[in-house]
């Protein structure tokens, strides 16, 4: 079993590929067991509203567009952190509680995960698609997920002071997940770049010593 990257040239339809057949069955099972564990189904739909458009984003597009089966891989890590996160809210999530107590942190810092996790796994996706669907420049390819990423983590802090303030004020707190730190979204948006950053250099570091050996 092969496994492509944003270089290889040939993609898997969905009917032949083992990888992400799996994948879809791993995630409906987790996703599944997010809903009927969560104590809080407002704040699950809530969460996963974005789940929903972003997964029926990539069924739609799949016949137009197969990424390669490493950001298949990365788009699934994330989107399953993101998940687990709906489940309990971000600010009260046990692997985020569990964290604080091993590395004695002073609040829970899950949600600060997913948001650098947000840059350093989905990046490469971009990268890919940009590549292979437009066949832009590489140096295009390289920066231009960058500057997506701090563009889209902007647009999530305002959608959810909206969700927050505007449309569900009585679920707010839970959403934002802010934990009284006031500077919550710019600290959010500063990881999700730094994430982005990271993984463009590495990715690009490794393509660079695989050219030479």
């Amino acid at each position: 079993m092969s496994f492509t990257s944003a270089s290889s040239i040939g993609r898997t339809a969905f009917r032949q590929n083992r990888k992400l057949q799996i994948f879809l069955a791993v995630f409906i099972a987790f996703w599944a067991w997010t809903f009927i564990g969560t104590p809080d189904r407002t704040n699950w739909f809530t969460e996963n509203t974005l789940t929903m458009l972003f997964i029926a984003g990539l069924v739609l597009s799949h016949r137009r567009f197969k990424f390669s089966d490493l950001s298949y891989t990365l788009m699934f890590v994330y989107i399953l952190l993101h998940v687990y996160g709906a489940m309990h809210t971000y600010a009260e999530n046990p692997l985020g509680y569990w964290l604080k107590d091993r590395l004695g942190w002073e609040r829970n810092h899950y949600d600060r995960i997913v948001h650098f996790s947000f840059g350093f796994l989905l990046a490469y996706p971009m990268r890919d698609y940009f590549k292979n669907h437009f066949n832009w420049p590489n140096w295009v390819c390289w920066v231009l997920p960058v500057e997506i990423t701090m563009s889209f983590s902007a647009a999530y802090e305002l959608i959810e002071w909206a969700v927050a303030d505007v449309f569900f004020p009585a679920e707010g707190v839970a959403y934002l997940g802010s934990q009284g730190d006031v500077w919550d979204a710019q600290k959010d948006m500063g990881l999700a770049f730094t994430g982005a950053v990271l993984a463009m250099v590495l990715w690009s570091t490794a393509r660079r010593m695989r050219k030479k050996s």
